[in-house]
């Protein structure tokens, strides 16, 4: 199963229950405090989402390894690069 469908899969079963439990689909007649938490739910969902990929993306941005091999080569490349354009005539 892909992450796609993971996700998908999720989702839907929440919305399942987030409208069974809103709407009172099954009669379980819920005290006004619980559908009071439960009516805003999505909207807390989508609020911890988003807090969770910000703390993602900070956390990869700070753990990125630098590739110091590859600099280097792309260094060279470089060099190599706007040589051959100097032997070509191009003058920058």
């Amino acid at each position: 199963m892909t992450k796609l469908l993971e996700w998908l899969l999720g989702l839907s079963l929440l919305g399942f229950f987030w409208l069974t439990l809103t709407f009172d689909l099954v009669g379980l007649a819920l005290p006004r405090a619980c559908r009071e938490v439960v009516w805003p739910l999505p909207i807390y969902l989508l609020v911890v989402f988003g807090c969770y990929s910000l703390a993602t993306v900070g956390y990869r941005v700070a753990t990125f390894n630098d590739c110091e091999e590859a600099a280097h080569e792309l260094q060279a490349q470089i060099h190599e690069a706007k040589a051959d354009l100097k032997r070509r005539g191009l003058h920058f």
